[in-house]
């Protein structure tokens, strides 16, 4: 079966403060349902990914919440993953059409993080790792344990990760809706505020407000310019002290392998890719897992610009993560969308979005094609 993008919808990211978590998702599921050139009555089921609202917003049971706009009331539930609650919602979304149930779905991620201090933002995201076997622990303080065993492994560098952080900062400029519009230098963020060593803040990703929403659909509509070719979904262990290597992401490569043998395609068909970057590591080390890099290669990779225009891949090209910002259950979402306008607009033809939950338990992958060039790809078969 088919799998289209019918319509995609973004809010701004960033720190909303005259937004509520509705108003987000409000905005972003009307804008992807006009964007798919249809009705409130045409979405069948509603699937919406959240991570913290109970905590940030103290508002649970967010499926009834999306669904008591639609006059309708469409069945709906709410997908929790993490930050992978995006892809996750996605790929439930994806199973309940090819099973036939629905031919029309919303799937709408969001989260409200800057109306609580940051210690308690701190406090809530902790609740992805392990509470327990990781008690006290955050997650600057996870990736920069993953950051030191690449780094003694294969040599990476200070500036490598640096320029990471350079480059999507950079792709950010060209996106309207990002957090972050503001170029910075690799001295600036090598020197910039240090977290858990050797991650500095602007490794980081940021706390952010923000909601993204696709309409999904089988059916043959206006608007069938994209289709989802290959998807996966894979997991290790929610702690680090029982991972098999800290410098691969076990899930991550599971996660490709799915989506990769679905689309019938390999890393060197794929022009452009939104990875996790929550910190700089994270992307080096998605880039090495889905197999675009060797291991150990992509940090020198991205300094010699072969993950930006002009060069192997495009990574990242809405910044990020890290500049446009990560509002946990809308980020894997916005992903798939910002990437289907790019796809519209003729930049690229095959792509790829790559989610992650926490330090890495939960991976998903998704591949995404122009519907032109599947046509051309099944002409020469």
């Amino acid at each position: 079966m088919k799998i289209f993008i019918a319509g995609i919808g973004l809010t701004d990211f960033g720190e909303l403060w005259d937004k509520s978590l509705e108003d987000l998702l409000r905005q972003a599921s009307a804008a992807a349902i006009e964007d798919a050139q249809l009705d409130f009555s045409d979405i069948e089921a509603i699937y919406v990914a959240n991570m913290g609202a109970g905590t940030f917003e103290g508002q649970m049971h967010l499926g009834a919440l999306v669904s008591s706009w639609f006059a309708h009331h469409p069945p709906a539930m709410r997908i929790e993953g993490a930050c992978a609650s995006g892809g996750l919602a996605l790929m439930a979304a994806e199973d309940a059409l090819e099973s036939g149930r629905y031919q029309t779905v919303l799937v709408v991620g969001a989260e409200k993080m800057t109306d609580v201090s940051a210690a308690e933002a701190t406090q809530v995201l902790a609740g992805a790792a392990d509470i327990q076997a990781e008690y006290g622990s955050t997650f600057p303080g996870l990736y920069a344990l993953l950051a030191l065993q690449h780094m003694e492994a294969y040599g990476t560098t200070r500036e490598q990760l640096s320029a990471v952080s350079v480059k999507n900062h950079k792709h950010g400029l060209d996106n309207r809706h990002a957090q972050y519009h503001k170029e910075f230098t690799l001295d600036q963020v090598s020197k910039s505020e240090l977290v858990a060593a050797p991650l500095r803040l602007l490794d980081c990703s940021p706390l952010t407000d923000g909601a993204a929403a696709v309409v999904l659909t089988s059916k043959k509509t206006a608007r069938q310019t994209v289709e989802v070719i290959g998807r996966g979904h894979g997991m290790d262990s929610l702690t680090l002290a029982q991972r098999e290597s800290l410098t691969s992401i076990g899930a991550t490569k599971r996660a490709a392998k799915q989506a990769f043998a679905q689309a019938g395609l390999k890393p060197t068909d794929i022009q452009a890719a939104e990875v996790h970057d929550c910190f700089t590591i994270a992307e080096l080390l998605a880039l090495e897992d889905l197999g675009f890099f060797k291991p150990g290669e992509a940090g020198q990779a991205t300094l010699e610009g072969k993950t930006t225009y002009g060069g192997q891949l495009v990574v990242n090209p809405s910044g990020g993560l890290k500049a446009s910002g990560h509002p946990v259950g809308a980020t894997g979402i916005k992903q798939v969308a910002y990437l289907t306008k790019l796809l519209r607009e003729e930049k690229f033809s095959t792509v790829l979005t790559h989610n992650v939950g926490g330090s890495g338990a939960t991976a998903v992958v998704h591949i995404l094609q122009s519907v032109e060039a599947t046509k051309k790809k099944r002409k020469s078969l």
